[in-house]
């Protein structure tokens, strides 16, 4: 029986939960509904822990309020996709509610659940049941209801988790798409195997592959269905001017681990990129303020002050800005495409950056605030091109040092489009309006291939069956790309229709392209018909009508 949890104790569940979650993220990858080769839910999850658990490795104390910020801030910056993001949200509520107490109890863990919860849902616009979000909501009603029943904290959390398994086993009922599928939703799974990892690490179990019944079970009911590194920069971006460095050692007898813990909260109301480690041997200070002077009459409330370096970043960066000065221009853009020929496309289109991405391969929080912090603009315009980005995309406001403006790009077609209704000379309102309403005007189609046999949409599928997909249902099957890519056109086509565009991928020959160019011609002898290599890989054709 386990009455709380230490901080090292949680220190080895995180480690435990983002082994688990690594090891069985092809379980995870499998349940997704939408029979394309981007199964990601599970990938996603397992990059977003691992982040966390680089983080929580690196934290220097095992305090829980340290162990908590570690998680929190790792999580965000390793968050990929929908899944992660919405995971980061999850941890970061657990992380805030739990960080209170010395350790955590029945009661910091219930609370960091509803907080989790809380927090999660917030997070998305539109939320949805029968998604990690119902299973998370469930295990948090059950932990607050029953946390005066359980004293014992791996009574709770192990019961708490058989509570979130029979949430999980409702999600199709409350997911029509998850039950013609026969799958639970893969979200949900994701979190239940990282809970399960926290949960081993107390009961003192070593288990790695796990097995899942993760088929739909019609007759399942639930009661739940209720329900700091420094970075040069402009001197008028520098808020603190000094980086004071110091160790303070030979305690004084009457100093405590608390008196170091008020220290350090101390300074992070006078500065900030705080560091103080170590015990009442030696602590190792780091901290960037105005007020130098105040940090060392502090310290020395402590013990003895060693190896004290104070330095005045103002003019380290007086000197290199010297040398070479770089002006900010007002916009810049950055988009998220896979293919060669896509990222082509974009340079020409004087997009600043590019970031490789988008099915299977969703690039992090961080990766696309470094992708925009590259970039010498005020503002940056970023084109996520898939709706797996977004979220993403929307986290990296909170750690870009520039001022990011997310437009909701769903596909290449409509990244496009924005980026060619962009007018540098506009003002920012302004071309938020267009390029959003640019968007809005394009019909996007995607012709890949099935990676398992599923019936969905009333539509039989056989893996490997080729596929026309128009926006986010699968209209049109058959044995040849050419034959497919037609019959799409045909059921996106509309009498507004002029323009035809086709983006073929790195495993289409492009006279194939063109054979594909001259009967949609020939068809539609109204519409112009345009073909570019795009080189991106999983898709056979990209498609954009207007």
């Amino acid at each position: 029986m386990v009455k709380t949890i230490t901080g090292n104790m949680f220190r080895k569940m995180i480690l435990n939960g983002a082994k688990l979650i690594d090891t069985n993220k092809e379980h995870v990858d499998a349940l997704n509904v939408f029979p394309v080769p981007d199964g990601d839910t599970g990938t996603n999850m397992s990059l977003t822990m691992l982040s966390a658990a680089k983080e929580v490795t690196a934290c220097q104390s095992n305090k829980i309020a340290d162990i908590c910020d570690a998680l929190s801030k790792g999580a965000l910056r390793g968050a990929r996709g929908n899944s992660g993001v919405i995971l980061s949200q999850i941890l970061k509520g657990m992380a805030s509610a739990m960080a209170t107490g010395d350790v955590i109890t029945s009661k910091s863990f219930a609370k960091g659940l509803e907080k989790g919860t809380s927090v999660a849902y917030m997070a998305v616009t539109k939320p949805k049941e029968g998604t990690i979000l119902t299973v998370v909501k469930a295990m948090s009603e059950y932990a607050t209801k029953n946390v005066k029943k359980s004293g014992d904290i791996d009574t709770l959390i192990k019961e708490t988790i058989e509570a979130g398994e029979e949430a999980l086993k409702l999600t199709p009922e409350l997911l029509p798409i998850l039950k013609k599928a026969g799958v639970v939703d893969a979200g949900g799974r994701g979190l239940l195997i990282i809970l399960q990892g926290f949960y081993n690490v107390i009961a003192g179990v070593e288990e790695e592959n796990l097995e899942f019944d993760d088929k739909v079970k019609s007759e399942a009911i639930s009661k739940y269905s209720e329900e700091a590194h420094f970075e040069i920069q402009d001197l008028s971006d520098i808020e603190f001017a000094y980086c004071t460095e110091f160790f303070i050692i030979n305690m004084h007898k009457w100093t405590t681990e608390a008196d170091i813990d008020r220290f350090r909260e101390k300074l992070m109301t006078i500065g900030d990129c705080v560091l103080v480690i170590g015990d009442l041997e030696m602590v190792k200070v780091h901290v960037h303020s105005n007020q130098p002077g105040v940090v060392l009459t502090h310290a020395l409330e402590l013990g003895e002050l060693d190896k004290l370096k104070i330095e005045n970043m103002l003019e380290q960066n007086r000197a290199i800005l010297s040398k070479k000065k770089e002006d900010l221009k007002p916009y810049g853009l950055v988009s998220v495409c896979a293919g060669e020929g896509l990222s082509a496309i974009f340079k020409d289109l004087l997009v600043d950056n590019i970031i490789e991405g988008g099915q299977t391969m969703n690039p992090s929080a961080d990766d696309i605030a470094r992708a925009c912090d590259a970039i010498p603009a005020e503002n940056v315009f970023v084109f996520p091109n898939n709706k797996n980005i977004i979220l993403a995309a929307e986290q990296a406001k909170n750690i870009s040092k520039r001022k990011l403006t997310i437009i909701p790009t769903v596909n290449v077609p409509q990244g496009l489009s924005a980026v060619l209704a962009f007018n540098p000379e506009d003002t920012l309102e302004n071309n938020i309006e267009f390029m959003t309403e640019a968007i809005n005007g394009i019909r996007a189609g995607m012709v890949t291939y099935a990676v398992r046999s599923t019936n969905i949409n009333d539509m039989e599928l056989k893996e490997g069956d080729i596929i026309g997909i128009d926006s986010k249902d699968i209209v049109a099957k058959g044995d040849e790309v050419k034959d497919v890519t037609t019959e799409l056109v045909g059921k996106m086509m509309t009498n507004d229709v002029s323009n035809i565009t086709l983006y073929f991928g790195n495993d289409v020959k492009e006279e194939d392209a063109n054979s594909v160019a001259e009967e949609l011609t020939k068809k539609y002898k109204r519409c112009d018909v345009d073909i570019h290599f795009g080189g991106q890989p999983l898709y056979y054709y990209i498609i954009s009508l207007e």
